[in-house]
C-alpha cells in the first residue's frame, strides 16, 4: 500500500511539474517581417518615424541599421517599443554587436545598446527628448581587451534600490562576464511590477534590485517629472534602443506573468 502511495505520488509530482511548464506561454514579439506592432521614437523626429530607416526587420531579426547615416549619427539616439505595455513578466531575446559605430558616435557608445523596460509611453516623448524615463538594461559588448559587463543597470529619470538601499547613481554594474566579437549573447529579464527586478546573461543571475520609481534628470518636462517624483514604477512599454553602433536582436519573446 505504501508503495502504491509511492507511486502515485511520483506520478502527481510529474504531471504538476509537466503541466506548469506546459502553462508558460512564451509569446513571439517579433512575429512579422515589419514593424507593423512596434513604435519607432527618434530623437529630432515625431514618434512613428523611422529616421533613415534605422530599424529593420529581415528573417526575423531587428536591426540597427546606419547604413543611410552617411557616417554621421548626430546625436539621433533611438528607441523602438513593443505597442503594449507590461508589468508583471519575464522578457527574452538574443543580441549582438556587428560592424563600427559611426564616427561621431560617443565614446561611450561604442559596442553599446539597451532594453528599456517600465518605459513612458512613446506618445508623450518630446520631439528633443534622448531617452524615455525607464529603467534600461544595459546590453555592452567587449572591446576585445577590456573587461566589460553587461546586463547593467542605468536609469535615465529613474532611481532604485539595490542592495536594500536607495542608489541615485546612474549606473550600476552587474557581475556577468566579458563578451568580446559578434557573438549572440543570451539575456533575460524577470520583472515583478514595481517589487523586484532580475538580470539575466546567458542563464546566470548577474543582477537584481528593488523598487523602481521615478527620480533623478530627465532632458524633457522637467517640472511634470519632478512632481511625480517618488512615485512608484509599476508597468510601462518595452523598447529597445540605438545609440551608433549596429547592433542585432532575435528571439524576441515575453512571458506575462498577470
Amino acid at each position: 500500500m505504501i508503495k502504491v502511495f509511492k507511486i502515485c505520488t511520483l506520478v502527481f509530482c510529474i504531471s504538476f511539474l509537466f503541466n506548469c511548464k506546459k502553462k508558460e506561454q512564451w509569446k513571439n514579439l517579433l512575429t512579422r517581417n515589419d514593424l507593423k506592432d512596434w513604435i519607432v521614437k527618434i530623437k529630432g523626429q515625431k514618434v512613428g518615424e523611422n529616421y533613415r530607416n534605422t530599424f529593420q526587420v529581415e528573417d526575423g531579426i531587428l536591426k540597427v541599421n546606419y547604413d543611410k547615416y552617411e557616417d554621421t549619427f548626430n546625436n539621433a539616439f533611438g528607441h523602438v517599443f513593443y505597442k503594449n505595455p507590461f508589468s508583471n513578466y519575464k522578457f527574452r531575446m538574443d543580441y549582438r554587436f556587428i560592424g563600427k559605430q559611426l564616427a561621431d558616435g560617443s565614446t561611450w557608445a561604442n559596442r553599446n545598446s539597451g532594453i528599456m523596460i517600465h518605459c513612458e509611453d512613446p506618445k508623450n516623448m518630446g520631439i528633443s527628448q534622448s531617452f524615455p524615463v525607464s529603467i534600461e538594461v544595459q546590453l555592452l559588448g567587449g572591446n576585445g581587451i577590456d573587461e566589460r559587463s553587461t546586463g547593467n543597470l542605468c536609469t535615465p529619470g529613474t532611481h532604485v534600490k539595490y542592495n536594500d538601499t536607495l542608489t541615485t547613481q546612474h549606473i550600476v554594474k552587474s557581475s556577468s562576464k566579458t563578451y568580446h566579437g559578434e557573438q549572440w549573447v543570451h539575456i533575460e529579464i524577470e520583472v515583478r511590477n514595481d517589487s523586484i527586478i532580475k538580470h539575466f546573461i546567458n542563464g546566470e543571475e548577474v543582477l537584481r534590485y528593488t523598487k523602481p520609481h521615478i527620480g533623478g534628470k530627465i532632458d524633457y518636462n522637467q517640472e511634470v517629472w519632478k512632481s511625480k517624483e517618488g512615485l512608484p514604477l509599476k508597468s510601462g512599454f518595452i523598447s529597445l534602443q540605438s545609440e551608433s553602433h549596429p547592433v542585432e536582436f532575435k528571439n524576441i519573446e515575453i512571458l506575462n506573468l498577470d
